[in-house]
């Protein structure tokens, strides 16, 4: 589950126009969602509020095995309009399996004029967090310079222990500053980074063949649908349907490059992603229209499967990795993922599966219906609850759920060795977030 403050950053983003799903970081998003999902350990709390649109708190504390907490702030240039737990879209607050839409180069904000002047300034964040009682400090500072290019700044400090102490060489470091610079031009997404703790300097790079979607995209697909429709010519009786296999997607090619000057080593990584088209699940799988909404015309499943194929190799650490993922069904998505080293030949084969739980919900119409009947349209579904799991040649099993009771987010897991008779439960957890806003 998301916290509260990565759930307003999402929110930031997307009131900005900014899509992250293009980072060459995020080529196996999806498959990871149902593969390397994170399981609660102990107890959790999280309490945070929207005092307004603009300012956001967020306390959270564990009470088992420790007892700890934090306390995090969280200001925006721009309004965003961020949900209560009890009325947030909760696919919203989770990991899961999608098949993203199609790269578009973002646009910038209107610009506003004033007396002949340029008053409107760059969108920006801030966000920091107290760890009580460690005394941690994290800190993120992101604005948007142009409407292709955004820049970010992460801090990290850690008071317990000096950074030329030999405790903060074995453990990592106490302090540390990173900066970012993203460019996104829909067709390119190219990434920046330099880390001062180890004067570490990167780059990423993503490419995305075939076309580059845009604002109009949609208009004209539905007006070409509706031409269509009305061109198309009668089918008779004895003739066939063209029979077309396998599936149509685009393809997205990137890579990474490294170089630590303290260390004086390097890395680079390559990577390719499949995904299939349709760019985005139909609505009808995704989240029932709203309350307001007449009724509509019933949507079929989608044409060809959501799919996500996904490869990743390091030659220099020798690390071969290929995820498939899929929704096979629509509350099922199952993906699976093989690794093997070639210098070691040591590999694991992993399996992850994720389920939604709906529950019907009757949903008032605008126009008056038969009481005794109420028809299909009147009819949603709710999303009530995930339920994930996932097993591996390494004997490790995890299952988690996660749901909504009431205005609370629950999240409860359980992570298991099977080859431990002495201690088969490693780790047990749930975890509650209560969020409001007004």
């Amino acid at each position: 589950m998301h916290p509260f403050a990565s759930y307003v950053l999402r929110s930031y983003y997307q009131a900005t126009g900014w899509n992250e799903d293009n980072l060459y970081a995020n080529l196996t998003r999806s498959s990871n969602a149902l593969l390397d999902f994170s399981v609660p350990r102990g107890l959790h709390f999280s309490i945070s509020k929207s005092p307004n649109s603009l300012f956001k708190t967020t306390y959270s504390m564990n009470a088992l095995p420790s007892l700890n907490g934090s306390v995090g702030y969280i200001f925006t240039s721009c309004n965003l309009d961020v949900k209560g737990s009890g009325d947030v879209r909760f696919k919203d607050m989770i990991d899961r399996f999608k098949v993203f839409d199609k790269p578009k180069k973002p646009e910038g904000k209107e610009e506003e004029w004033l007396g002949g002047e340029r008053v409107d300034t760059r969108d920006y964040l801030l966000y920091g967090r107290i760890y009580i009682p460690t005394g941690r400090l994290d800190a993120l500072y992101s604005t948007r310079l142009t409407p292709t290019l955004q820049g970010m700044v992460a801090a990290i400090s850690d008071p317990r222990v000096p950074i030329m102490s030999e405790k903060s060489k074995l453990h990592g470091p106490a302090s540390n500053i990173m900066f970012s610079l993203q460019q996104d031009t829909g067709k390119w997404c190219t990434e920046y980074t330099w880390s001062a703790e180890d004067g570490m300097w990167g780059v990423r790079s993503l490419y995305n063949f075939g076309r580059v979607g845009s604002t109009t995209d949609s208009a004209q697909g539905d007006s070409e649908k509706a031409s269509a429709g009305r061109h198309s010519k009668p089918k008779r009786v004895d003739e066939e349907d063209a029979m077309e296999g396998g599936l149509k997607g685009r393809v997205s090619l990137g890579g990474e490059f490294y170089f630590s000057a303290k260390e004086k080593s390097a890395g680079v990584s390559t990577g390719i992603r499949f995904t299939t088209v349709p760019d985005a699940t139909p609505p009808s799988f995704q989240v029932p229209a709203s309350s307001g909404a007449g009724p509509s015309t019933p949507r079929g499943p989608p044409s060809q499967p959501p799919t996500t194929i996904t490869a990743l190799f390091n030659p220099m650490l020798g690390h071969i990795s290929g995820a498939y993922a899929a929704r096979v069904s629509r509350d099922l998505s199952l993906a699976s993922r093989f690794d093997f080293n070639v210098y070691s030949y040591e590999s694991e084969w992993s399996v992850g599966a994720e389920w939604w739980q709906r529950r019907g919900k009757e949903r008032p119409l605008t126009s008056p219906t038969d009481d005794s009947q109420p028809s299909l349209s009147g009819l949603a579904d709710e999303v009530q609850g995930v339920v994930k799991a996932r097993v591996s040649t390494t004997t490790d099993v995890a299952l988690l759920w996660e749901g909504r009771l009431r205005n609370v987010l629950v999240s409860l897991g359980v992570v298991s060795n099977l080859s431990s008779r002495s201690k088969p439960i490693k780790s047990v957890g749930i975890e509650l977030s209560y969020f409001s806003s007004g």
